[in-house]
């Protein structure tokens, strides 16, 4: 059982200090929804920054709404059989977590508790987002993304992250099989990039592929993006202890250093193999070594998530030219990163772990064998086969009933202006405006 499990299950009443940094870690977990826009927005073509944008925000608006009416209980509700989901009925509205009786002795409110697991949700949805950027219709992301909160994350995150406790059954991996994920590496982030794989399949190839210069047209946003999404990754991952701690303390530290070492891993091999280390490659690394840790930051030493994020930092440079050997276009390189990086994470506990950490388990190179390396290839394989599978079921609903893919003009005209009406960068209202004030006027008359 990890930190977070016993504060919530076995802590005598609530605690200010817990409380506190649960709400601050919470408000970072959400920063990291803009950051994300901010690092996604930048990686693709000026055409496309405002709905990629977008689809980030969207999936922020509908998976908040649906997680607080049904996705909570379905995720952390009394197990309905076999471990592998909640019953919906039970938290349904978040109504019955609002009295001070619904805490339990747990040291946190239940219902901030649910917001923090909820805003897991949105950035894992937004996400998916990333692998088909530039081609999908912005009505038809919002229906999938709010069908596979229901179907795919909310019985993963049951599976994962709801331990058992007195009458209360939960998730299977989480309490069968014994897999340790501290914060979310598969039920976030293998989750993510294998949902995104199948829809990348799903949709196809952009118009030209392969062919034509796809670079981020800014790489500006692209780095404040990813700065941004480290800060709000100690909220995920420190947070995730649910108290102001000893286990907060140890995991601040481990993703800390991991998005260090994960920058300089990626960095490393692209001087070599390249020539030349890119501003892309610094926050692609950084972002990599973070997906590592994400489940591991309860587990490792220091020095353990420093190998942890540089290893990542390396094979995921090396995973992203996976998409042309094979053929899948994934526009931002969320399985080269998210699923690669999440299975670097997820088996490397099995190898690294050490039992002075706060979940307490001994991996391979600490004495521990096999066991707890075969319960995480497990959890690991399952999460990913289950997401790829559904993912790919809702894609072609949603695609056949609605139409997934924009069409190809659309597509080479730019998504912004065809499906929002809106440029990201309007330069040309003001070309030529003087700075006085008949200029400005000007400028204004002609915008009306």
């Amino acid at each position: 059982m990890t930190p977070a499990a016993t504060v919530l299950l076995a802590a005598p009443s609530l605690d200010t200090g817990d409380t506190a940094w649960l709400l601050a870690s919470s408000a970072l977990v959400l920063l990291m929804a803009p950051g994300l826009a901010l690092f996604y927005g930048g990686m693709v073509r000026s055409k496309s920054v405002l709905n990629m944008m977008m689809m980030t925000f969207g999936a922020l608006a509908a998976i908040a709404v649906l997680w607080v009416l049904v996705g909570y209980s379905l995720a952390f509700g009394d197990d309905v059989g076999l471990g592998l989901l909640g019953d919906p009925t039970q938290y349904a509205g978040l109504g019955q977590l609002m009295s001070p009786d619904s805490n339990g002795g747990s040291t946190v409110p239940v219902i901030l508790f649910a917001v923090f697991q909820g805003l897991f949700c949105v950035i894992t949805g937004a996400l998916v987002s990333g692998a088909i950027a530039d081609r999908a219709r912005f009505g038809s992301w919002m229906v999938f993304v709010s069908l596979w909160t229901l179907v795919v994350y909310a019985p993963v995150a049951h599976w994962v992250f709801d331990f058992s406790s007195g009458d209360h059954v939960g998730g299977w991996l989480a309490n069968r099989v014994g897999l340790v994920d501290f914060a979310g590496g598969t039920a976030v982030e293998i989750c993510s990039g294998a949902s995104g794989l199948a829809l990348a399949v799903v949709l196809g190839h952009r118009v030209g592929f392969g062919k034509d210069p796809m670079r981020p047209h800014n790489l500006t946003l692209v780095m404040l993006g990813a700065g941004l999404l480290w800060f709000g990754w100690f909220g995920f991952n420190a947070g995730s202890a649910l108290g102001a701690n000893q286990a907060a303390a140890v995991v601040f530290t481990t993703t800390l250093l991991a998005g260090a070492a994960g920058a300089l891993g990626w960095l490393l091999l692209e001087r070599f193999r390249d020539g030349h280390a890119t501003s892309l490659g610094a926050a692609s690394g950084m972002v990599a070594g973070l997906v590592a840790i994400t489940p591991s930051c309860g587990s490792l030493t220091p020095v353990g998530a420093i190998v942890m994020g540089a290893v990542a930092g390396g094979v995921c440079a090396l995973a992203v030219g996976l998409k042309y050997r094979f053929r899948y276009d994934d526009s931002l390189d969320v399985v080269g990163v998210h699923l690669v990086g999440g299975l670097v994470g997820t088996f490397g506990i099995g190898l690294l772990a050490t039992a002075a950490a706060p979940t307490g388990v001994d991996g391979l190179l600490y004495g521990g064998g096999v066991d707890q390396l075969g319960k995480q290839l497990l959890g690991g394989g399952a999460v990913l086969a289950y997401a790829f599978v559904m993912s790919g079921i809702l894609g072609l609903v949603v695609q056949r009933f609605m139409g997934f893919r924009i069409d190809e003009e659309h597509e080479i005209n730019g998504i912004d202006l065809v499906v929002h009406a809106e440029t990201a960068y309007d330069l040309h209202a003001t070309a030529g405006a003087r700075s006085s004030g008949t200029g400005v006027l000007n400028v204004r008359e002609e915008t009306r």
